[in-house]
């Protein structure tokens, strides 16, 4: 007798990490819904709002559609933070995240997703470097862009070549696996989440193209800009201390990241925030 096999079908859970976004919430994520809208697949919206700075949240919480979830905390925690709360809420077989404030054209989600299935991809990443990619940002952001890319290539020995967009998919079971070990809640989980993946053996990490239009509408600014740098600088060596000189990833077992894991929930945080 031949066993009805398991349904498949994709279904996409798409994080959308906020913070002081209060003026381009709703309008990021009628356009990113609008997007999901037109792909043949199954998909939910979560949107995780960093902090209750301002009224970001109130206005999210305004539209209302029931592939939409608006969630978030009262301090502001980090980007890293933020995605990865989102992801322990996700039930897609296939997870990612875009940053709000519209600096990537949401329409290239469906290219990541093609990228995805087209590789049968652990991870596909926006890269700013792909032939493909329509990019347009200041010459400073190019230059210390170009300058941290050869940090991780010298550091981590990646085969992409940018890690760094806010637009990344993720193959659930990559995640299971990745999330419960990592330990960076800011601006340089991109980079752990990455080399953590690439050291446990998910060696199927491609780059696809992407549309960015930079518009200064993230949360960092001006002022806030060299701060988040050296922030990162910083994270980054640390990530490569632990993965490289001390084998930290690898030596979290199984029984520690379960174990690890109910404590974290028995103090009312959340699954995948690590130690």
């Amino acid at each position: 007798m031949v066993k009805k096999q398991k349904n498949n079908r994709t279904y996409i859970s798409i994080i959308i990490p906020a913070y002081q976004q209060e003026k381009t919430i709703q309008k990021d994520i009628r356009h990113i819904r609008d997007v999901m809208n037109q792909i043949r697949s199954k998909y939910e919206i979560i949107v995780v709002i960093d902090g209750f700075i301002d009224n970001t949240y109130q206005k999210a919480k305004k539209i209302k559609s029931k592939n939409i979830t608006i969630i978030g905390y009262q301090n502001n925690k980090g980007k890293g933070y933020a995605v990865r709360y989102g992801m322990a809420k996700a039930k897609g077989n296939i997870i990612a995240f875009i940053d709000s404030g519209m600096d990537i054209n949401p329409n290239g989600i469906n290219m990541l997703l093609e990228h995805f299935k087209w590789y049968n991809a652990d991870i596909i990443v926006g890269s700013k470097l792909h032939p493909v990619s329509k990019v347009n940002y200041p010459v400073i952001r190019r230059i210390l862009s170009w300058c941290y890319r050869t940090l991780v290539k010298i550091l981590f020995g990646l085969s992409i070549r940018d890690t760094q967009v806010g637009i990344k998919f993720f193959r659930k079971k990559v995640l299971d696996d990745v999330l419960p070990r990592l330990e960076i809640t800011t601006y340089a989980f991109d980079i752990e989440l990455l080399a953590v993946a690439h050291s446990l053996g998910y060696r199927r990490i491609y780059e696809a193209p992407i549309e960015l239009d930079f518009k200064n509408s993230s949360s960092i600014t001006s002022k806030t800009f060299w701060r988040v740098i050296f922030s990162m600088l910083k994270d980054t060596f640390i990530v490569y201390y632990k993965l490289k000189i001390f084998n930290h990833y690898k030596q979290k077992t199984r029984k520690h990241i379960y174990r690890n894991s109910k404590n974290i929930i028995k103090r009312k945080k959340i699954h995948y925030l690590g130690a």
